[in-house]
Parts: structure tokens; sequence; C-alpha cells
């Protein structure tokens, strides 16, 4: 699974062969320069999944569901919900189990699929005190292996697992029969989730050390800008056959 926002990246994902793609409320941070996720909004997420399903018009396409949609009761969650679905989301995700219950129910029996999202979940990061690895007692692992098997029980067809130790990640998947896709959760689960932009070396900042860059993006895109601006500088563009006669 690959996290994109845009028609190009989904496209591209698509041609590679990726199975799902997810719009990530990360959108927030990699695209529109906010220092957090809850920055997202309903519309922006319905946005960015309209662009990529247009793009990608057959691909499994998961739409996050943002901060603060799905906390304010079932009619609002539907919402939200109905709003992300009609733009084109084959499923959504929220984070975490508790006080979701009954709407993780309700959505499911609407007829619209459900992925969970435990671990370390960035909409509460404030309360999880920052970014850092969940689970790391035998009391907080134990509760996120009671998490995974609910969300099971709740009807949710798949679940990201963030910011795990390898084996705590290998303990739920083991334990699941639904796919548990990680994200920083080592490599004995049953898929993994990246951010497009972080894999591609395009993000700045520091990155989680689960991201592995697959290309030095951002100083291949800056060279190309500076060669187009050296270029018009110098008079090598546009050329004679990049013009009308």
């Amino acid at each position: 699974m690959l996290s994109v926002y845009d028609a190009i990246f989904a496209r591209l994902a698509a041609e590679a062969g990726v199975n799902t793609l997810l719009v990530g409320d990360s959108v927030a941070m990699a695209l529109y320069g906010f220092e957090s996720t809850i920055h997202a909004t309903v519309e922006m997420m319905a946005s960015h999944v309209a662009a990529v399903r247009r793009a990608c018009p057959s691909i499994f396409l998961v739409g996050d569901l943002p901060f603060g949609s799905y906390r304010r009761g079932v009619k609002d969650a539907m919402k939200a919900v109905e709003t992300l679905a009609r733009a084109g989301a084959s499923a959504v995700k929220l984070e975490g189990v508790a006080g979701n219950e009954k709407i993780i129910s309700h959505i499911i029996e609407s007829g619209i699929p459900v992925m969970g999202h435990i671990g370390l979940t960035p909409q509460s990061v404030l309360a999880l005190g920052g970014y850092k690895v969940q689970g790391g007692t035998e009391d907080a692992a134990a509760r996120l292996i009671e998490d995974a098997k609910k969300l099971e029980d709740l009807g949710a067809f798949s679940l990201v697992l963030e910011c795990v130790s390898r084996g705590l990640g290998s303990r739920i998947s083991s334990r699941l029969s639904i796919p548990v896709i990680g994200i920083g959760a080592g490599a004995d689960v049953d898929g993994q989730v990246l951010v497009a932009s972080d894999l591609l070396g395009l993000s700045s900042g520091r990155l989680p050390r689960f991201v592995r860059k697959y290309m030095h993006g951002a100083s291949l895109v800056s060279e190309a800008f500076e060669e187009f601006f050296r270029e018009i500088d110098e008079a090598q563009y546009p050329s004679e056959a990049e013009s009308y006669d």
C-alpha cells in the first residue's frame, strides 16, 4: 500500500503494481505544510480522494477520516464517510478503538468497509506524548493486541499498525485473520505502507527511522529547476524546436 494525494503519483503507483492506495490525512503535512495531521479536513480529504480516483478508476482506494470528523457522534461521522465515498473512496480508515466501537459498526453496517489504525496514531500524538514507539511495556503491548482483536471482531477488513517493535508486529499479525499493514512495525506483518513523498526523498526535515528512501527526489527536482533557470538565463531555452513558426 502507498499513501498518495494526487493524480500523478496515483497513476505511477498503479502502473508500478501497487495493490491499494491510501489518501492519508498526512496530506496536511506533506502537501500543505502543517505541523501535524490534525489540520486535515473532510473537504481537503475529499478533494484528494477525488483526484486519485480520477487517475485510478478501478484501484482499491482508502480515504482517511480526519481529526474530529468521527468523534462528534454517528451522524457527523456518517456525513464524513458519505463525503469520502462519493469522492471515490472504496473504504475509510480511522484511528483508535476506544470510543469508536459504535461508529465503526455503523459505518460497516452502512456498506462502507473500515480499516483500523492502532499503535502510533498521529491524530492523538499530543496525548501520546509525541511521535514515539508504542507498546513498549507488556501491559501496553497487551492493550494493542486487544485493540487489534477488537477491530477484527467489529468487522474491520484490515488495520494499519504504526511504530511498534518487530516482535509486537509479529504477535499482532499472527493473532488476526485480517491483514495487518505495517508502517514501522517490522517485516513480520502482512503488508507495508509508506508515504510516497517520503520514499521518493521529497520530504523535508527529519524522517522516521522506518522510512527507506528509494531515490533522492529533492536533489533531482532541485537540479532540474536550476538547469531550467540557467538555460533561460543563457538563452538556451526555448530552442528553435520548442518554438512555433
